[in-house]
């Protein structure tokens, strides 16, 4: 007699987290008119935005965003160039919203990027990159605190959101 092996489907089915990321989408994006268009996709993602604003960035918030890049030659023309603009910072909202941003957006590195996302149709470059998107769960709460004070982001239920995310999806 075969034995029928009894799967708990709570154990198989991958976790789905609702998170929060941040994307800034850059001067070149902003004097290139793109603005509406990288909106756009992210919404037509199901992506939620929880903030949205316009604002000029200044030395202080980016020392602290780009701490990391502080000894590279290149940090000096990448704070010229964040600064030659308003720049539009977003706090998008969704399940597994990190990652799936950074399909969205593709490779830093314009010319590495694939047709299709941000990058790949959008620049050619490594530093006039478009957006910046945050690399993690950690890195993006890091981040959303940075440029969003609490109530500058709204938690609230989408119509759609039954439409975006399967039934196993919207349970866990």
């Amino acid at each position: 007699m075969q034995r029928t092996k009894i799967v708990d489907i709570n154990k198989t089915m991958p976790k789905f987290q609702e998170e929060k990321t941040l994307i800034i989408i850059k001067p070149d994006a902003l004097q290139r008119n793109l603005l509406g268009e990288i909106i756009g996709r992210f919404e037509k993602k199901g992506l939620k935005i929880a903030g949205l604003k316009m604002i000029q960035l200044e030395d202080i918030l980016l020392d602290e965003h780009y701490v990391h890049h502080k000894d590279k030659p290149f940090f000096k023309s990448l704070k010229n160039f964040m600064k030659s603009s308003p720049v539009a910072v977003m706090a998008l909202s969704g399940l597994n919203a990190v990652s799936a941003v950074r399909i969205i957006v593709g490779p830093t590195k314009g010319y590495e990027a694939d047709a299709g996302s941000i990058r790949g149709d959008f620049s050619i470059s490594g530093q006039a990159n478009i957006v910046h998107a945050s690399d993690s769960p950690k890195a993006a709460e890091a981040e959303i605190k940075r440029f969003f004070k609490t109530e500058e982001l709204f938690d609230y239920k989408k119509v759609d959101f039954e439409f975006v995310y399967g039934e196993e999806e919207r349970e866990n």
